[in-house]
């Protein structure tokens, strides 16, 4: 079981140059596997799109929380640590076109030497991938295709270069470099609550993580994911099961992890925390209930 941490948005520090390394380089030297950032490339004051994972239907923190470029973020952090991962959870896919995606993603991963893996969704505002030129309703399509697409640019090494038919993106003779550090890629995993998530992360996912689920819903999804990558002929074992807790029952929620097969617990800070100095603390007193060796 590996343990992660998410980037405190809340605190509204991850902008903050001192703060956010900070907070990186104390979750490193617990050991911690790796940081997770969180994405909004705008906010839209009084959005009608509905937020699943709170009980009003609203995103629960301000208009103007900032929320820095996760791969931006990503990247400065790479820089300012040396060991601990670095991950999304989510990157909004529908943000952003595939092409583009795949030389961001490839560039860091090639400059962190191999540390990236992101976690992908289709995102839920609907003014705000409108606002960045996707297309809301059709964005399972897209995001399908444009999953498929990254990859190709990925493996592309003939002289031919790659070409690519679909229906939203077309290439001929197209170049990528540099490419990952990992001749495998780097690992996409697919977040959601949805039963098309988890159909995503089964067909396509290197993993997938629930999002806002629990008891009989969880269950569900992840039985999904698997009898979905069953159906692919995928080796189940090799999609990763990424599951969310707070840092204070953290090592209370071990047992019930591995229970569904998880191979990664992504902690938060609770409602306690509400300045980074509570939640270095939290951190260290996970760590040190986790056995955590830095």
């Amino acid at each position: 079981m590996e343990f992660a941490v998410v980037l405190p948005v809340a605190l509204g520090v991850t902008a903050e140059p001192d703060e956010v390394v900070r907070f990186a380089r104390h979750a490193e030297e617990l050991g911690f596997e790796s940081l997770s950032a969180v994405e909004h490339a705008v906010v839209n004051r009084d959005t009608e799109s509905h937020y699943r994972y709170a009980p009003d239907g609203k995103l629960q923190l301000p208009d103007d929380c900032p929320y820095p470029d996760p791969l931006e973020l990503l990247a400065f952090l790479a820089g300012a640590t040396d060991r601990i991962g670095l991950s999304t959870g989510v990157l909004v896919l529908p943000n952003h076109n595939p092409v583009v995606l795949a030389k961001r993603l490839a560039t860091l991963d090639r400059l962190s030497r191999g540390r990236l893996r992101i976690c992908l969704g289709l995102g839920w505002m609907g003014e705000e991938i409108e606002a960045c030129g996707g297309d809301f309703r059709r964005r399972g399509r897209i995001a399908d295709e444009a999953i498929d697409l990254v990859r190709e640019l990925w493996r592309g090494r003939d002289e031919q270069g790659v070409t690519f038919d679909g229906e939203f993106f077309t290439l001929r003779g197209a170049h990528s470099y540099p490419k990952p550090h990992r001749a495998s890629g780097v690992p996409l995993h697919i977040g959601g609550h949805s039963a098309a998530a988890a159909r995503r992360a089964g067909r396509r996912g290197d993993g997938f993580q629930p999002l806002g689920l629990a008891g009989e819903e969880l269950q569900a999804v992840v039985s999904l994911m698997r009898e979905e990558a069953r159906a692919a002929g995928r080796d189940v074992e090799k999609v990763k099961l990424t599951l969310g807790a707070v840092l204070p029952s953290a090592a209370d929620k071990v047992e019930w992890a591995e229970g569904l097969g998880a191979d990664r617990l992504l902690l938060s800070g609770s409602r306690h925390a509400t300045t980074v100095e509570a939640l270095l603390e939290e951190m260290s007193e996970a760590a040190k209930k986790l056995e955590l060796k830095p």
